[in-house]
């Protein structure tokens, strides 16, 4: 199964009734790095009057968030709500809120901690992660042809080519797809194809 996660850090603010909301998103795979960003947060908005976060790692299925002095469920929650709704994982967002002087109440205080996450979330490059197959594929200049016309059809992402004395193509192509384009190639070219399996892994086809 593939997933969606972020390609960068990023960050986006606004002002509800003087009150300055910052949210920022980043990259992380683990419990530690999730931490890390937290406290760099922190440590750069000291005299903030909350640093509210939410997290989702595939590691361990782990999910956290802290509303850090906000009333319980008017913050960590909705931040976490909106990484959720996106269908995020891999990620740590913190928003970071001066207040202002006016009090917002409860549903204000979820809408804007809920709009910051969003914002942060907007101003990010989602990828989509799918399980695939690193191969290579080695054939004669007489089959490139044959095989440069099959690849498109199963949503390959071309890594590199070589032109020697065979012809040798490393790419992309997402693990549900490869028996069938495996199939297609050995067919078309009367199997004078090599196709090694390099690796597994996931990589991003957005």
């Amino acid at each position: 199964m593939g997933y969606l996660t972020i390609k960068e850090y990023a960050e986006a603010s606004f002002i509800e009734r003087h009150s300055e909301f910052i949210g920022y998103i980043s990259p992380v795979k683990t419990n530690d790095e999730a931490v890390d960003f937290i406290n760099q947060i922190r440590a750069r908005h000291r005299k903030a009057t909350h640093n509210v976060y939410a997290y989702i790692l595939r590691q361990d299925n782990i999910t956290r968030y802290s509303d850090d002095g906000e009333p319980q469920g008017t913050a960590g929650v909705p931040v976490l709500d909106v990484l959720q709704k996106k269908g995020l994982v891999d990620v740590c967002c913190v928003v970071t809120r001066y207040f202002g002087g006016i009090l917002l109440g409860g549903g204000g205080l979820v809408r804007a901690y809920s709009y910051a996450a969003k914002i942060a979330v907007d101003a990010a490059t989602i990828m989509d992660m799918c399980e695939c197959y690193r191969i290579k594929i080695n054939t004669d200049y007489n089959m490139y042809g044959k095989v440069t016309y099959i690849l498109p059809e199963f949503e390959i992402k071309q890594l590199s080519s070589d032109f020697a004395d065979n012809v040798s193509i490393e790419l992309l192509v997402k693990k549900e797809l490869f028996n069938g384009l495996q199939a297609k190639l050995i067919d078309a070219t009367n199997s004078k194809i090599e196709i090694i399996l390099i690796e597994e892994s996931f990589e991003d086809f957005s």
